[in-house]
Formats: structure tokens, sequence, C-alpha cells
């Protein structure tokens, strides 16, 4: 569902003075794994089992901050747009349901860049399995292979674009499938975005940015991006603490996403808090051993199958659709040239 308007101005304003003031923040890459490995291992069709990852092979210049974890706002200076009334009727408007509960908010910052993804999942959560227990590809071959749908944690997302650019910076979404046709929100777009449920739904952010500006020399996993104090309104990426690049208000790309546990009546909400019925890994990996079994493959019982990366990649080959086959002509995917 796309909606405009999503902040008001004021709270936009209050938004970007936590980035100003609490940063400088670090690689996207660098909060969500802990090994170029990591990143392999998870990366959408691709087979990399033979690969010796670096993280020079991943890098590019999107940083996240945190706004609100485990339901607690962080800065009080914005805690109205995480307890946010209007957000929480549209997740439960989206659903259908009951009851919402707010989970967490971030944002996702950069200046210009390439973006070379062809379409994801964000990590999927399920009813006694998420990251903080289990391996990202698990949860990634689960929501996939259809086989867990019943004890999927049911989410709701409302994701906000502010970027006053005209190269490049859309947002491309599959809603019916990485195979049917997408859709897109092409930019310039300021406080414009949609309600998802992105752990389904496949989508990508679109690269952004002057062409000669997109290569940011001197980036590293360590690098961060803050407030530049030489300009009122700008931004610069550091590496070390040497500033590598300066970047303007109007090149700098704002996303801001918050994301809700939805819950269809009172009885899924005791089902999910009193853990009545709640998922193991024995269960999922039975599961999973029969469901392969019974389509014809024959393959060896892993004996520690959470850090097998045989048994990874066979989840993967068996259960992963691939990259979407369909882009629009201008924003084309990670083979394809422009119209």
């Amino acid at each position: 569902m796309l909606i405009d308007d999503i902040y008001s101005e004021d709270q936009y304003r209050r938004l970007v003075e936590v980035a100003r003031s609490k940063g400088p923040w670090e690689l996207t890459l660098r909060q969500f794994y802990s090994s170029p490995e990591g990143i392999a291992d998870t990366t959408l069709g691709k087979d990399l089992k033979d690969a010796a990852p670096a993280w020079e092979d991943f890098l590019l210049p999107y940083f996240t901050g945190y706004l609100a974890k485990g339901g607690v706002c962080l800065y009080p200076e914005i805690e109205d747009t995480f307890l946010n009334r209007k957000f929480l009727d549209f997740g439960r408007r989206y659903w259908n349901a009951e009851y919402a509960r707010p989970e967490n908010m971030i944002f996702n910052i950069n200046g210009p860049t390439n973006n070379f993804d062809g379409g994801h999942l964000d990590g999927a959560e399920f009813r006694g399995l998420n990251l903080k227990n289990t391996p990202n590809w698990l949860l990634n071959s689960m929501i996939r292979s259809d086989l867990f749908k019943k004890w999927q944690m049911k989410k709701a997302q409302v994701i906000a674009w502010f970027y006053r650019g005209s190269v490049g910076g859309g947002f491309t979404y599959w809603p019916k499938g990485p195979h049917a046709t997408p859709e897109r929100i092409a930019a310039p777009v300021w406080n414009r975005g949609i309600v998802a449920e992105v752990e389904r739904m496949y989508h990508r952010g679109e690269a952004n940015g002057p062409l000669e500006q997109r290569q940011t020399k001197g980036l590293t996993i360590d690098s961060r991006f803050g407030s530049d104090p030489d300009t009122v309104d700008g931004w610069q990426i550091t590496t070390d603490g040497e500033v590598i690049q300066k970047i303007s208000a109007r090149e700098m790309r704002m996303l801001v996403h918050w994301r809700a546990d939805i819950f269809t009546d009172l009885t899924e909400l005791k089902q999910v808090v009193d853990h009545t019925d709640d998922l193991t890994h024995d269960q999922v990996i039975d599961t999973f051993i029969k469901d392969i079994r019974n389509r014809g493959r024959a393959f060896e019982t892993p004996s520690d199958p959470l850090h097998d990366r045989d048994f990874m990649h066979l989840l993967t080959e068996v259960y992963d659709p691939g990259l979407p086959s369909i882009y629009p002509a201008e924003a084309p995917g990670p083979q394809q040239k422009a119209a």
C-alpha cells in the first residue's frame, strides 16, 4: 500500500537531528554480519559454496542506525515517531488484525552509490526462532520453502524515503512474487513510502546520485557516516577519522523503517506471548529432511545441521527461487543495461 505524508515536518526534523547528533553511523554490513562468509552464505541467487569472500567484495556506502529496539525507543525526542498510532492502524488494517505491537525502528542513510542488489527478502522471524538463536541462512530457507508459514510472525513495516536528488534513488518491489511484473517508486521521492510485509515481498533500493560520485574511495568495513561539521546540512564519510567523501543535503538519501508485530486476535497474541506453539531447530531440520527426500533427492543426513555448509547449500538449491526475472526499464537488474 502506497502512502504519502508519512511524517510531519517536525517529526522529520527531529529524526534528522538524531541522525546528525548521535552519529557517526556504521556500515549496514558491519551491523548485520560478523564476517564476509556470513554475507556469502545468505546472498540471494548465488552459489558461493567454494568462494573465499572478503569484505571488499560486498562494500557499498550504506549506513544504518537504530532508533528503537525490542519495543523501546532509544531517543526520547523521537518517541512519538515510534509509538505511532497512525502506523499501528496501518499495520492492523494491512492484516485485518486486532492487535499491533511496535518492535523496532531503523534508518538507512547514504550518499551517491551503486547498488547491485537484484532483489531480496528481509530476515523473517518465527515463533521460537529468530536471528538471536538461528542462522540467517536457515531462516531464509524456512520462509522460501513455505513449510513453516503456520509459525511465521506477522509483521508490518512502514517504510519512508527522503531523497531530493534526481539521479536514480527509486525503489523496486515485487508484490506478486519475484517472477511477476514489479512495481516501482521513482525518485525524487520525499516523505513517501509503503506499508508492506518485506519478509515475503522481494524488494530493493536503486542506485542513486551522479555516476562520478558513486565510487567512494577509501571505503572499508570500518567507515562511518555522520554530519559534516563544516556545512550546516552536509554529511561526510570517514575512515579511521579521515574524511573520504563529503555529501550535500541534496544527495543524501534516507530511509526510515518502522516495524511492528501483528496479532490477528487475542488467541494468537497469547500463543506468541505464552510460547505455547514455538518451533524448535530439531523440528525444522526434520521437516526439511522429510520434504527434500519426498522430492526424490538423496543426501547424507547432517550431524550438525546448523553449521553444515553442505546442508546449507542443499537448502538454497532446493528452495531458493533465484533473483527476480523482470525489472523496470528505468532500473535494470544487476546483469542488465538501462533501456
